[in-house]
């Protein structure tokens, strides 16, 4: 069974694509789309791309759409 990331508890080290897929709910290579166009913002390592935990919070905060409150 796949183990379920909570974004409360991200671990305090560097995250791969695959658990920002995981996180996201969308695919590795989506996931490697948005680090390689800067959506995400990356640490690379000689090739490598890797993501702060807080740099994925940033992009999360950055893509909320305004909440639509009607008025009645």
């Amino acid at each position: 069974m796949d183990e379920i990331i909570q974004l409360d508890k991200l671990p305090q080290r560097l995250l791969t694509a695959v658990e920002i897929a995981q996180l996201l709910n969308i695919s590795r290579a989506f996931a490697y789309q948005l680090m390689k166009r800067g959506k995400i913002r990356t640490v690379s390592m000689e090739g490598a791309r890797r993501v702060r935990p807080e740099d994925l919070l940033h992009f999360i905060e950055a893509s909320l759409e305004p909440s639509n409150q009607s008025q009645f």
